[in-house]
């Protein structure tokens, strides 16, 4: 996925979890942050971060802010972008082949699942989250307690038994690391869930990717440890 209009700013302060103040163009700008998470080990002050300037017209805010360095990593901070960018991943067959049916946002039972999709006579569920957690060169997820998570692990364990292949597909906005773990000192819970979902046959998957200033492209697998 591309990005146009965009600039380089530093990060400044983040007074709530929707805005930032950055410095950008010698001028100091309030920005949507595109990523209600935490991100503290990211948006720190002084760091490099990339912006786009909004479609929209009528928005308080001018731009966005997609990503940052940390160190020399840049990483993508656009919470939309996992769907996005695994949604074109698997239509261009990288993913699974022979796919003929993918329906993106399907309902089932009290979840809403990212993408439902058939290849013969195989039917899928697979949920998409986004990683922008790195310690060490390993990725991890969530970076805060996440309810909804668990809960779309344990329906996910669900769909198995009612007959469908299920996935939980984890894509790291970044590239260069070295597995992906489920962060069991922030949610344990979390953790738990997906070892159980797994042990019930969702297959959990971790893709990587190429993030430049103006782009976002899956590379491919990374080795999951849960």
């Amino acid at each position: 996925m591309l990005y146009d209009n965009i600039r380089e700013g530093k990060f400044i302060s983040r007074p709530n979890r929707f805005i930032a103040i950055v410095e950008s163009g010698g001028k100091t700008e309030t920005v949507h942050v595109k990523n209600t998470g935490r991100c503290k080990e990211l948006l720190l002050p002084g760091a490099r971060v990339i912006l786009q300037r909004a479609a929209a017209t009528g928005r308080k805010t001018q731009y966005d802010l997609i990503s940052v360095w940390k160190g020399e990593r840049l990483i993508n901070m656009d919470s939309q972008a996992p769907n996005k960018v695994f949604l074109e991943h698997l239509q261009s067959g990288g993913y699974i082949e022979g796919l003929t049916l993918i329906k993106p946002e399907t309902p089932y039972k009290g979840s809403r699942f990212d993408i439902y999709a058939e290849a013969g006579q195989r039917r899928l569920f697979i949920e998409v989250k986004g990683v922008t957690l790195e310690e060490n060169g390993v990725a991890m997820f969530p970076d805060a307690p996440t309810l909804r998570g668990v809960k779309h692990l344990r329906e996910l364990a669900d769909c198995i038994k009612e007959g469908f292949e299920a996935r939980m597909v984890f894509v790291i906005q970044m590239s260069g690391t070295e597995y992906f773990t489920p962060n069991n000192s922030t949610h344990p819970a979390f953790g738990e869930a997906l070892a159980a979902a797994y042990a019930a046959g969702v297959r959990v998957d971790a893709l990587d990717c190429c993030v430049t200033k103006n782009s976002l492209y899956i590379k491919g697998f990374v080795p999951v440890r849960i």
